[in-house]
């Protein structure tokens, strides 16, 4: 059914992501500026597809560092421990917070794979020009989108904790490499979320065409 309906390139359109004028596209391969707020135009984002698969590796190369070592370390009278998001996790649970170990499983574990795969995929059928369900493509990316604005959410509990607890020679809160490396997984994926082009999801109907060009 998408096949009947003729993507914006091919019928020598572009829109602006910043402010959303359409305008006639150039013939040329470069950017142009948009009259109405200078953004900078393009029929496609150059080399999405390679930016937003180098972006995904960073990704899976930090995910594990993540989530091996230590986020937080607690000092107190009885000693130094230091604790891992899956260590989190199985703590909060065996404790009876339940509740919070299911949002912190959520937001540290699943949403940085499901993003990660959500995007593989995207680019993946974008690379092949595939036009296999559209509108689920579409759909995901919108929903990687949204979703991405939460995946700082474990980050800001512990910076919030290392500000907040700190009671002298009692017991103080740390951070630790492990922090530093999911925050690293979350700017990556969104990174490679950034650099996807969701207008690939829809390909020239004559993948010879040159962009902004009428046959």
């Amino acid at each position: 059914m998408s096949d009947s309906y003729p993507v914006a390139a091919d019928l020598g359109v572009a829109g602006c992501e910043c402010c959303g004028l359409v305008l006639a596209a150039t013939g040329g391969a470069g950017a142009w500026r948009c009259p109405r707020c200078g953004f900078a135009l393009y029929t496609r984002k150059p080399h999405s597809v390679q930016r937003t698969v180098a972006w995904l590796l960073a990704a899976v190369v930090l995910y594990l560092p993540a989530n091996l070592l230590p986020v937080m370390g607690t000092n107190s009278v009885l000693g130094r421990e230091t604790h891992t998001i899956v260590g989190g996790i199985i703590e909060l649970w065996a404790t009876g917070s339940r509740e919070l170990a299911a949002i912190v499983f959520i937001a540290s574990i699943a949403v940085p794979l499901l993003k990660i795969g959500a995007l593989a995929l995207l680019a993946f059928t974008a690379h092949r020009r595939s036009r296999w369900r559209q509108r689920e493509r579409a759909a995901l990316y919108r929903l990687v989108e949204t979703v991405g604005h939460w995946s700082m959410l474990d980050v800001f509990v512990v910076v919030l904790l290392v500000g907040m607890v700190h009671f002298g020679v009692l017991a103080s809160v740390e951070p630790e490499p492990g922090l530093l490396a999911f925050g690293a997984v979350v700017v990556a994926t969104m990174l490679a979320s950034s650099s996807f082009d969701p207008r690939l999801i829809w390909p020239h109907a004559d993948p010879g065409r040159r962009p902004g060009a009428h046959g």
